[in-house]
This record gives C-alpha cells, structure tokens and sequence, in this order.
C-alpha cells in the first residue's frame, strides 16, 4: 500500500455521482408507455364513456406504478445536514458540505456535496449506496468503500448501519425493508385482480379486490413505520447531528393505500345502493342486462321452414 499526498489510505481516482436508479426508470418508462398506447386508442371510445375511461385508466396505472416504483426508490427516510467536518482519514482537513441519507426498502444511499463543490484542489461530490437487498452483501460492500478510501462522512454513515455495528441500524431498516416489500407485493397482485373483475359482470368482487389492495398497503406502511422508528444511537457529522423523517416514497405510498381503500369502499357502497348505476358507471350496458333478466322479448324464428314449402306459422314469441 503507497502513501498519496501523505494520506493513508486514500486513493486518486476520478468520483462521479450515481446515476438515477435504472430499475425505478424501467418501471415508470414500462407505465408510461402503457399510458400513451391507451390515449392512442381513446379517440375511438365514443360518447362521454371516453372521459370515464381516461380517468379510470390513468388512475389504475398510477397506483400498479407507484406500488412497484416504490420498491426502488431511496427516499422512504430522508436526512440531510450541512456541516463543517473532517474530510479524508489520517488528516485534519476539513471541508464544509451538504450530507445527505436515504433508507429504503432494499439499502441506503449516503451523499456528500461539497459547498462549494470545489475544494482542497478536489472535486467533493459523492452519491454512494449501500443495498442490503437477497443475495447482497452489505459488510462486502462496507469493506469495498473501506478500500477505494471514500470520505470520512460517508464511511461514518455506512459503518452506523453495518450488522456488527452496535447501533442495531442493520438489522431493524433490513426487517422493516422486508416486510414492507413482500406486503407492497401481495398488494400489486390484488390490483392486477381488481382490474380483471372491475371488467366483469359482478364488479363487486373488484372493489373488495381494491379495498383489500390498499389494505395491504398500509399494512407495509405501518410495518415500516413501526420498525423503522428514531434511529437507537445519534448521527454526528462535524458540529452538526443528522436527523431523519419520512421521505417522499413513504407519503406517496400511504396516499396510495388511501386512494385504494377510498375508490373500493365507493364500488361496494353503490353495489349496495344503486348497483343499476354502478354497472352504467363502469361502462355495462343497461339495455343488456335488462335483456338478460326478461326485460325485452326473444324471437325465435324457423329459417327451414320457407325452404321445406311448410305453411306460415307464427313466429313463438318468448319471455325469458
């Protein structure tokens, strides 16, 4: 191992913020897409059923999106504190900067903006994660930033939520993390089946299907909430103590589980009340199913019996 600049052990080598995270642009790219195939097909839905569809649709993808998007996405607890703080190990230089932690369902993402961004001769702005997700190590990954020599924050950061960390961060934000995904799962399979029986004859059975979407939901919410509470020891960094709250991927969720429950229990309630004009509300016909319950006569007719020179009888006229 070789000395740089007389830090041990720090590494020159080119830093580039993460990117935006390729999963969650798949997802919204995939729902995206599904969105603009269906407004290609809007102007041939007649009559004022068109505007019912459109917000029907896009509110439909919009809780399948959010449901998966979230299970990408960092910001479920945010915490971010300007600093005055010690920049490389084996060193009293201090830098001032911007720190930044996101937990989400699979990791963390620690980031570290300088103000400005140049100082000590050096470019200061880092965007590092950390995933604890299956098959991923998050010691391995610890270990990895140890070597490549990051920042004194960063590295502050990781090691709070390492699993032999005393803090405990590990292995409460893993539990929470797991639960909420496997219940925001079993979740997204209730929406794809309420959007199969919303399209059928008995939409009942659609919005108990919502009701239990949203059910799940919150379920995820209040499982990540209550496991994922005020962290057991304090984040220091510098002068200054990072606090955590509730990001955008948690409010967002919640007001998800909401809209399900609301949008469910308004399906059940005018299949009670009015359930004529819920089947007209979601686009079946009321002349069909008046037919179907004998409203309006079937005529049935012998085309053999002018081929076979047979007298004329009459038409048999039944009500069904």
């Amino acid at each position: 191992m070789t000395l740089w600049n007389g830090v041990l052990p720090f590494y020159p080598q080119s830093r580039h913020a993460a990117g935006f995270s390729v999963p969650l642009l798949i997802v919204i790219l995939v729902f995206l897409a599904l969105a603009a195939s269906f407004l290609l097909i809007l102007p041939g839905i007649r009559g004022h059923s068109r505007w019912f569809w459109l917000v029907r649709v896009l509110l439909s993808l919009f809780i399948g999106a959010e449901i998966v998007a979230v299970h990408f996405s960092a910001e479920w607890l945010v915490g971010r504190v300007n600093t005055n703080t010690t920049y490389k190990a084996f060193s009293s230089a201090r830098v001032r900067a911007r720190v930044g932690l996101l937990v989400g369902l699979e990791g963390i993402n620690i980031t570290l903006t300088g103000t400005p961004v140049l100082q000590l001769n050096e470019t200061i702005d880092y965007n590092e994660q950390f995933t604890w997700r299956l098959k991923e190590n998050f010691a391995g990954e610890y270990a990895n930033a140890l070597e490549k020599g990051l920042p004194d924050p960063v590295l502050y950061l990781a090691e709070k939520f390492t699993p032999s960390s005393p803090c405990g961060l590990y292995h409460k934000y893993h539990l929470a993390g797991h639960y909420a995904s496997a219940l925001l799962w079993v979740a997204f399979c209730f929406w794809l089946l309420s959007n199969v029986l919303l399209s059928t004859p008995a939409p009942l059975y659609g919005g108990l299907a919502l009701l239990t979407t949203g059910a799940f939901v919150l379920l995820a919410i209040f499982s990540w909430a209550s496991t994922s509470t005020v962290p057991l020891c304090p984040l220091r960094l510098g002068s200054s103590a990072l606090t955590t709250q509730y990001g955008t991927a948690f409010w967002v969720t919640l007001a998800t589980g909401i809209l399900c429950l609301f949008l469910g229990g308004a399906v059940v309630s005018l299949h009670y009340v009015r359930a004529s004009a819920l089947r007209t509300l979601l686009d079946q016909s009321a002349e069909d199913c008046s037919q179907a319950r004998g409203g309006s006569p079937l005529i049935l007719g012998d085309p053999l019996q002018k081929q076979a020179g047979l007298p004329d009888l009459k038409y048999i006229t039944t009500n069904l």
